[in-house]
């Protein structure tokens, strides 16, 4: 017999506006316990010194995770010249300097050269494993782990302000496995310059937004009150917004449920199924719920994910 979670059957995305200072895991840790939930997990590591959007799923959506890991995230930094750190942030130490400070236009015209697919090495201060280990663990024994260069795709890069001769502020828009710290790094020595991370926000995350958050100070407060705690408990469904969505029946419903596929070549169905393409990822809905996640092919739908809510 399989063992009961301890907490409440909670299901859904809260999104913590993340204070600086604090790591992803215990930033989760305390929203279960908060919400008292039996389960939960975040869809996006932020690192300890950024701020901003993580995304806390709860219940079933854990299982809608990957879906927004997969989606656009957006940042705003400050680089602050002079000063390149083995970190990429202000909490590193110092690698390499530099006297020289860029000009607003010299700044501006290197951007383009960062949008679209570029190719950029993680910084040694990363979750990525080399040869069974995460880097981060094997930089701070002293080692200097080799990190190949990756293909990451970079959607908008924007100077939104210079701060001082020592300071600029920026906004970029970027996919998956994108490394901030990396673009700072990388952008500074095109400018023949060297620079460092002072601040890190993120602001958006897939189809989450600003509008959306909640401190956990603020979610501690409204944890008494459940209508309050509703407000910021988003439905599993936002997450998956921009994913084609069928509605379902009874009987269709619990064929997915048993792991079974859905034929859609009745006649009524022809004109939902339009556009679909081998492969794609359906929602299957049921009541406005989602039912699973699923995968097209051969007119009709398997289920990849069931979710039981």
């Amino acid at each position: 017999m399989a063992r009961k979670r301890k907490g409440n059957p909670v299901h859904g995305w809260v999104i913590i506006d993340k204070a600086e200072g604090m790591g992803s895991t215990p930033v989760v840790n305390k929203v279960r316990g908060i919400l008292q939930a039996q389960k939960a997990g975040h869809g996006g590591t932020l690192d300890p010194f950024a701020t901003g959007l993580l995304p806390i799923a709860l219940g079933e959506a854990t299982k809608t995770v990957n879906y927004v890991m997969e989606g656009e995230k957006a940042y705003r930094f400050t680089l602050k010249w002079g000063v390149e750190t083995d970190s990429c942030d202000y909490e590193g130490a110092e690698v390499a300097t530099s006297d020289k400070r860029p000009t607003e236009a010299e700044i501006l015209a290197v951007l383009p050269k960062f949008v679209g697919t570029i190719e950029q090495v993680p910084p040694i201060f990363s979750a990525i494993k080399v040869d069974g280990k995460r880097a981060y663990d094997l930089a701070r024994e002293g080692k200097t782990p080799e990190l190949k260069a990756r293909e990451v795709i970079c959607h908008d890069l924007t100077l939104l302000r210079v701060i001082d001769e020592d300071h600029a502020e920026f906004e970029v828009t970027c996919g998956k496995g994108f490394y901030v710290r990396s673009l700072g790094r990388d952008l500074a020595q095109m400018l023949g310059a060297r620079a460092h991370l002072t601040q890190l926000r993120r602001i958006k995350v897939g189809s989450f937004d600003e509008s959306h958050a909640i401190s956990l100070e603020e979610l501690s407060e409204k944890a008494h009150n459940a209508a309050d705690v509703a407000e910021y408990l988003l439905p599993i469904e936002v997450a998956l917004a921009g994913i084609p969505a069928l509605t379902l029946d009874e009987g269709q419903a619990a064929r997915l449920r048993n792991g079974q596929a859905v034929s859609l070549l009745r006649k009524i169905d022809l004109d939902r199924i339009a556009g679909l393409q081998t492969g794609d990822t359906v929602i299957a809905l049921l009541d406005g719920k989602v039912v699973a996640l699923t995968v097209f092919g051969k007119g009709e739908i398997r289920p990849i994910r069931v979710l039981s809510y």
